[in-house]
């Protein structure tokens, strides 16, 4: 289907589409006729024959070709919504993980969120950075980086698939995760299998192999705290776990957020 860009190509498409309908009335009333009547044109007819036929080739013809016209409506609606939604999809997923990026996680783990809160659920939030990532960059190369956050975000999206959470890549090799209905306490043992699972998943390619390990911050929903305030607090977290030595999961400290 050619590309309706400019009000030109709109008018061209719309008088085609006129002189297609007008040639297929005619062609469909001539033929109409002649199966009725034959193509003797000095026969004689009577009026009401004239006038059953003209009702029924009127309606024959204007039915089919609004059916055709609503089909092929249809189709172009079905193909722009799938567009849509596939542009959609495209600006709410990272690109080289497959994950959420910050846009689509921001905005359904906000609906997730929200539909916790009005329930009285606690949430809790992970913030997940891959240890001396610059590291394995620097020594095995990009396209190797690359591979440990294709594999790091498998695993991250196998477990929280087995697990009911949401998990999206906040860009680099950062992930959050939310997680619903959980107390601190299961947060955390969740928190710690992630880790060994990441910790176990060996990473190889034709020049380098490697295990790499991940640190974990968790902010877990005690009071009233927006979803903000939860990824702050796991942010913090997740840096006291980076400076305690890494490849360890470490809890918000909730007084430093009422102080």
């Amino acid at each position: 289907m050619k590309q309706i860009i400019t009000d030109a190509d709109t008018i061209r498409l719309t008088l085609r589409r006129m002189a297609i309908a007008m040639f297929s009335t005619v062609a469909l009333t001539a033929g109409t006729l002649v199966l009725a009547f034959g193509t003797d044109l000095s026969k004689s007819i009577s009026l009401e024959s004239v006038v059953f036929a003209s009702i029924g080739i009127g309606v024959a013809v204007s039915g089919l070709l609004t059916g055709v016209l609503t089909y092929r409506s249809g189709t172009v609606m079905k193909e722009l919504n799938q567009a849509r939604a596939h542009l959609l999809r495209l600006s709410h997923t990272d690109q080289l993980t497959g994950l959420l990026n910050r846009r689509g996680y921001d905005t359904a783990a906000l609906a997730a969120f929200a539909h916790a809160s009005e329930a009285k659920m606690r949430s809790a939030v992970f913030m997940c950075d891959i240890d001396r990532f610059k590291a394995i960059n620097d020594q095995f190369g990009h396209e190797f980086g690359d591979k440990v956050l294709v594999e790091i975000s498998d695993a991250i999206r196998a477990f929280s698939e087995e697990n009911g959470f949401l998990v999206g890549r906040m860009g680099g090799e950062e992930f959050a995760a939310l997680m619903i209905n959980v107390t601190t306490e299961q947060a955390v043992h969740h928190a710690n299998a992630l880790r060994r699972i990441c910790a176990a998943t060996e990473i190889s390619s034709d020049e380098a192999c490697a295990h790499v390990t991940v640190s974990i911050g968790i902010s877990s929903a005690d009071r009233d705290k927006g979803l903000s305030e939860m990824m702050r607090l796991a942010d913090q977290a997740l840096y006291k776990a980076k400076n305690s030595g890494r490849n360890r999961v470490a809890i918000a400290d909730t007084s430093a957020s009422a102080a």
